[in-house]
């Protein structure tokens, strides 16, 4: 038998040993959160409408996706916009999407599906909400859509959402007050070139590229949002709180503005997930829309405006663990 007091030092170096061995742990884990070691496996990514600022970012963040994380096999898939978005990501259908936080705040309000399940990642950038009409026009308000043919976007989009909330705060009824054709951002602008509307509502980041080559070849206006109406569309619902009133630089579209800036809202995008996604998918997925904004932001503009400053600002929704575990690790 050892020693009483060899007996005490060896137990004393095991503890000891024990413990550097738990502090080394627990450092390698808040260094190397899951070892930043690449996830592997299968994803897919719902988007937006053909032409819009969803689906050409999500065209360019799956180069920088594949660049990253190799061993994932990436799908991307169009959707009609946020609304739609949204309950893919809840079914599992998809498991990251954008989509516009009072969509989303919407989605949570009606206890849809899977709403307790969802998850931010990112507050992105913010989009912007466009009434556009030809030139010539007599609509110099959202009241004076009453009566005319009006491109309201698709029914499961955030465009949708913002459209009927808008007129509604107007005054109007979205499906008596006017004729609405439920088309997006890919067709609403020929079919205003073409006469078959009068005018549409868009909403996305500035600028659209299909706004601007729709200003470049057509005469078209920007209609501005009355304070008067943005302030009743704050007032019917805490949804609707996700909205700030904003204004379009005067060289946000050039031809269309005359060097004037638009009064108008604005509402932040979010990437979402669910509690389902595993957080090394996750932190990997975070950190890449982080890393590849100016790259992206060089062809779609509004990714500039990502900023990992803000991007941790998820309301309505709690951030996801592996988003979370990206911004501690991460360097503003």
């Amino acid at each position: 038998m050892l020693p009483v007091g060899l007996r005490i030092s060896r137990r004393r170096a095991l503890t000891a040993a024990t413990a550097a061995l738990v502090a080394f742990g627990l450092l390698a884990w808040w260094l190397l959160p899951f070892g930043r070691t690449s996830p592997s496996g299968e994803l897919t990514f719902s988007t937006g409408s053909r032409s819009g600022v969803y689906q050409r970012y999500g065209v360019l963040l799956e180069e920088a996706l594949a660049k990253d994380m190799p061993d994932v096999e990436i799908d991307l898939i169009t959707s009609e916009g946020s609304q739609q978005n949204l309950a893919r990501v809840a079914s599992g259908e998809a498991d990251f999407t954008i989509a516009t936080a009072d969509a989303v705040a919407t989605y949570k309000r009606d206890g849809l599906p899977g709403a307790d399940r969802l998850r931010g990642c990112a507050r992105l950038y913010d989009d912007y909400v466009h009434l556009i009409v030809p030139q010539k026009s007599p609509v110099s308000s959202v009241r004076d859509l009453r009566g005319k043919v009006v491109g309201v976007g698709q029914q499961g989009s955030g465009v949708r959402l913002v459209a009927d909330r808008l007129m509604t705060a107007a005054g109007l009824d979205p499906q008596q007050d006017i004729t609405p054709v439920p088309a997006g951002i890919d067709t609403m602008p020929g079919r205003l070139e073409n006469g078959s509307l009068d005018a549409f509502f868009w909403s996305g980041g500035l600028p659209t590229n299909t706004v601007q080559e729709l200003s470049e070849r057509f005469d078209i206006r920007l209609v501005p949002l009355e304070a008067e109406v943005v302030d009743k569309l704050h007032a019917t619902g805490d949804s609707t709180s996700y909205y700030r009133s904003a204004v379009m630089p005067a060289d946000a579209y050039l031809q269309a503005q005359g060097g004037t800036p638009v009064s108008t809202i604005a509402v932040a995008n979010l990437l979402v997930t669910t509690d389902r996604t595993d957080p090394a998918m996750t932190e990997g997925f975070t950190r890449t829309v982080i890393d590849s904004r100016d790259h992206i932001g060089n062809t779609v503009h509004p990714a500039q405006l990502v900023d990992l400053r803000t991007a941790v600002y998820t309301a309505p929704l709690p951030l996801h663990d592996g988003a979370r575990r990206y911004y501690r690790s991460a360097k503003p």
